[in-house]
């Protein structure tokens, strides 16, 4: 059944706004009319058919003020909340109905609204959430879809909220590790362009009408002074176009896969990077595997997951191994960029029958030490971008105040 938007006044004047359910928009208006209220106008809640179209499109001729319902966060939250009405045993319909009704943005209750209307219509949930792909990525979909077929929608919820939890905390972490070295050469960088075009350059006027040389260090200052205040607006719109081009360049496939690749050799962030994504890589081939879905199908839904090119060709490699019969874990060894210990515990879980609580562990232990070498590298950054901020201060300092200290000495 269809969900309407509605907007109607109440006997006593004021406005009241909501979702509807009814057959067409006449019956919409008889259903307000029945409960006393005046209809000032009904729409219809389209699918995000029209997201998922204008993701197609250039930015520019894609709808401004249009944004997505639920962030990674919330939505993380309301797959809890649906777990838990239905692992008590309240039918899908009415724990979506209660989800409408509890959300505070309005956006959530027309988005919730709608699917439960696909529900009601005889559509499966799994089918619903997928008339709205922005909303609900393709490993959301395709875990609730298996946890239906399989009869244990409860317990895949659960499973699902748990992912979407420990996702979310291990990019907390890593954000929270990167935090404060980025606001500090940001300060930094703030504090050295003041320095530089507001202080050196009264150094220039002060010993302007003197006949004594300057030292080297307040030459090259005054030098890197003049080059900022003269060109500083064409370095940063060549900064800025350097970066937009960089960014369309991400785009072709050909350099985004040497680019990726190449971030992966890097010594710390590249091992980082590569243990950030095999542990999600891991954690959802965990999860699709334990809910039942093929593992064709579940290696090509948590390759989709990997933000590295290289990785994610990799997996497909994998894929195709597995298709032509291989073990998963001697496909996915015969990858270096994929830690060994994946590769060691897919092997484990496939001698011993457990393969999802074995790819699971070796999330988990991945996942952990991602976390401990982040926490370890941002432990070794902050004191090492505080010295070298102070340096940078102290060198323009020296700068000023070393011909002071020869005027003085000259006067004496």
């Amino acid at each position: 059944m269809p969900a309407y938007r509605f907007e109607a006044l109440q006997a006593d004047g004021a406005s009241r706004k909501g979702v509807i359910e009814a057959d067409s928009i006449k019956a919409a208006r008889s259903q307000l009319r029945a409960q006393s209220l005046v209809p000032l106008s009904v729409e219809a809640i389209a699918g995000s058919s029209a997201d998922a179209q204008s993701q197609h499109l250039p930015w520019w001729q894609r709808p401004v003020g249009r944004s997505r319902a639920f962030s990674a966060g919330q939505r993380a939250v309301w797959t809890r909340q649906l777990a838990g009405l239905v692992g008590s045993g309240l039918p899908i319909e009415r724990a979506l109905a209660a989800l409408a009704d509890e959300a505070d943005d309005d956006r959530q209750r027309q988005l919730v609204a709608a699917i439960r209307a696909e529900v009601n219509s005889g559509s499966s949930l799994g089918n619903a959430l997928a008339q709205h792909p922005s909303e609900f990525p393709a490993i959301d979909r395709a875990v609730i879809a298996a946890g239906e077929q399989s009869g244990h929608l409860g317990l895949v919820l659960e499973q699902l909220a748990n992912d979407l939890e420990e996702h979310q905390a291990l990019r907390a972490k890593l954000l929270g590790a990167a935090l404060y070295p980025a606001i500090v050469c940001l300060v930094a960088l703030a504090i050295v362009i003041f320095l530089v075009t507001s202080v050196v350059p009264q150094v220039a006027g002060v010993f302007a009408g003197t006949q004594r040389r300057l030292p080297m260090l307040t030459v090259a200052m005054l030098s890197l002074s003049d080059l900022v205040r003269q060109w500083g607006w064409l370095m940063l719109i060549t900064a800025t176009a350097g970066i937009a081009g960089f960014r369309l360049a991400l785009r072709q496939t050909a350099f985004r896969l040497q680019f990726d690749a190449a971030w992966l050799r890097l010594p710390l962030i590249g091992r980082l990077a590569r243990g950030y994504n095999s542990a999600r890589f891991a954690s959802t081939l965990a999860m699709l595997t334990a809910a039942g879905v093929p593992i064709l199908k579940a290696l090509q839904a948590a390759g989709d997951t990997l933000s590295n090119q290289a990785l994610r060709a990799d997996a497909l490699e994998a894929l195709v191994r597995v298709r032509e019969g291989a073990p998963l874990g001697t496909a996915l060894a015969q990858h270096a960029r994929f830690p060994g210990l994946l590769s060691m515990f897919a092997k484990l879980g496939e001698q011993t029958g457990q393969l999802p609580l074995m790819l699971q562990r070796a999330a988990q232990q991945l996942s952990a030490d991602v976390q401990r070498r982040a926490m370890a590298l941002a432990t070794i950054l902050e004191p090492l971008l505080i010295v070298a901020m102070g340096g940078m201060v102290m060198l323009i300092v020296l700068a000023v105040l070393m011909p002071i200290m020869e005027l003085n000495q000259w006067v004496k």
